[in-house]
């Protein structure tokens, strides 16, 4: 099972979690995976503290951290963060605020305590992004920078590159992979359009073998809709490196995930996923509920660009979150996930899932070995 990007990282299998919880990332890089750091909605103060404690918590083992630098956003070439929230809290219309805060009126939820500021912008910008990859450079085991939308610019490309580390990103379509191979990336993400989060429309089984194909020789991890051991054998087969696995981590023990949002996620099928523009301005694959639906209607205001539509959610997002376990917080919350979820049906500590993707992998490869060959 170890590829060439096992050898390069230091990693005993090719299964790379992403996650927002440092819990999970540490236990999957202390099982032999690569645990990677989603940085977005941390500030760089926020992300020091999380990054100190997975140190502390995974020896010489390596992890990595994903951030967010969108190809195309609003307010692009402003790179003081202050300066860009507040011209883009400016370009916001009055009827998305309205409409948005309608809704969560609508479902009764309590507003946070007006002492509580909290800031609209977190991440999904160069602005935003550039303290938080200093931060993660300061971190000895922080071995690989993936950017989650677009390639990366090439001043954090080289700077990524310059400190030894590894750097990516992902895409969902073959000139998007293309153009991170000729950006000079170290590796690529193919994630089919199954996977959670911002994801593209081209289902992984036909994309994998285009893109892997159209970048050789960067090594592409696959990614979208994996959760069994028997789909990393088939990624690994067309030409793979990795797999970058996203959902399956929600619900496991290490999870930071309360309890009323665990259960959603264990009782939702693939067929209760929507790609949807209503949380962050691009298309991001969640849980459908009566939040992606309002914002859906005809009547209503179309989603605004990135990142201001998630300045207008955020408001959303921070109640959900704070009154998680209310019944009227699931009907609006933002669950990004992936059509796995439909697989998704118990909880399991993150050790446990390494070692299932391991062994259903060495599973599927006996049963191949079987087949007659004439």
């Amino acid at each position: 099972m170890r590829t060439e990007i096992c050898e390069r990282l230091g990693i005993e299998f090719p299964i790379f979690a992403f996650t927002h919880c440092r819990d999970v990332v540490a236990e999957v890089s202390n099982a032999g995976g690569l645990g990677v750091l989603g940085a977005v909605g941390f500030s760089p103060e926020q992300l020091a503290i999380e990054c100190k404690w997975i140190d502390e918590h995974v020896g010489d083992k390596p992890y990595g951290v994903d951030l967010v630098i969108p190809q195309t956003y609003e307010g692009m070439g402003e790179l003081d963060p202050e300066k860009l929230e507040e011209q883009l809290r400016a370009a916001i219309p009055l009827q998305h605020r309205e409409f948005a805060a309608k809704i969560l009126a609508d479902h009764g939820l309590p507003e946070i305590p007006k002492d509580e500021k909290h800031h609209e912008l977190l991440g999904m910008s160069l602005a935003t992004a550039t303290p938080q990859l200093d931060v993660a450079l300061q971190h000895d085991q922080v071995r690989l920078i993936a950017n989650a939308l677009g390639t990366p610019p090439p001043e954090v490309v080289k700077k990524v590159q310059d400190s030894g580390r590894l750097v990516g990103a992902l895409c969902g379509k073959v000139h998007q992979a293309v153009r991170h191979k000729e950006s000079g990336l170290d590796f690529i993400i193919a994630q089919g359009t199954e996977g959670g989060g911002h994801t593209g429309e081209v289902g992984a089984m036909v994309l994998w073998p285009q893109i892997i194909d159209a970048v050789a020789p960067v090594p592409v991890l696959a990614a979208g809709g994996i959760a069994t051991g028997r789909q990393v054998a088939a990624a690994l087969a067309m030409g793979a490196q990795g797999v970058w696995t996203g959902s399956i981590w929600l619900t496991v023990e290490e999870a930071e995930c309360p309890p009323a949002q665990m259960d959603s996620y264990l009782k939702a099928t693939s067929l209760d996923t929507v790609r949807s523009r209503s949380f962050t301005g691009k298309p991001c694959r969640m849980l459908k509920n009566e939040w992606t639906e309002a914002w859906a209607a005809p009547d209503t205001p179309d989603p605004l660009g990135m990142p201001l539509q998630n300045m207008v959610t955020m408001d959303c997002i921070t109640r959900t979150h704070r009154y998680a376990d209310s019944p009227q917080a699931q009907a609006v919350a933002f669950n990004p996930v992936g059509q796995t979820v439909g697989m998704m049906n118990d909880i399991r500590s993150s050790r446990e899932v390494i070692y299932e993707l391991v062994q259903d992998y060495v599973d599927a490869l006996d049963r191949l070995n079987t087949l007659p060959t004439e």
